[in-house]
């Protein structure tokens, strides 16, 4: 690898993990308030209609799915964060940089709720606290937004055909019109 190509990787890397550090410092610093200001289970109506604030504890994934398999998704977020710590030196787009830099400090955001928080190590609840009745009914984090946002850009990204390292894929098939 060449002196600049480095230096490009060496930036990726470090929009990566930045991105990722403000991510978890929010979604934390957010998690933190909730459980400070916010009695568990009450509705708070920010826009009525629009946006609430719910405190909820989650041992389970999406909509509270496998409740009782919640050291598996410790598991399996801490293999998204070794996967991209290994993807993350291939990385020579800040598209891409972005993307896995919002997935990182998601799942970051919510594996640090499953190692700390009650009721112990690896099982921990996730705290959700954002409500959006006219969406969704589902009640959900900052960290969760941000890999919902990652998985957007990552089929978008890949729809487009953008490769890692930024150039697009050219499409093997002849058009139409070609003779």
């Amino acid at each position: 690898m060449s002196g600049a190509a480095r230096r490009a990787s060496l930036w990726m890397i470090a929009l990566i993990v930045g991105l990722a550090v403000i991510v978890l410092a929010v979604d934390q610093i957010a998690k933190a308030a909730v459980v400070a200001n916010l009695v568990e289970g009450n509705t708070v109506t920010v826009i009525p209609g629009v946006l609430n604030l719910v405190f909820v504890r989650n041992p389970g994934a999406a909509f509270s799915i496998a409740g009782g398999m919640t050291w598996i998704f410790s598991i399996l977020a801490f293999a998204v964060v070794v996967t991209i710590a290994v993807l993350a030196r291939r990385i020579h787009s800040v598209r891409w940089a972005v993307m896995l830099g919002l997935l990182l400090g998601g799942t970051m955001g919510n594996l640090t709720d499953r190692l700390f928080r009650e009721p112990g190590l690896g099982n921990g609840h996730v705290i959700d606290f954002i409500s959006t009745p006219w969406m969704m009914p589902a009640i959900y984090n900052v960290a969760d937004m941000c890999i919902v946002a990652a998985m957007i850009l990552f089929a978008w990204f890949s729809l487009l055909g953008l490769k890692l390292d930024g150039t697009r894929e050219v499409s093997s098939r002849k058009s139409p019109s070609a003779p």
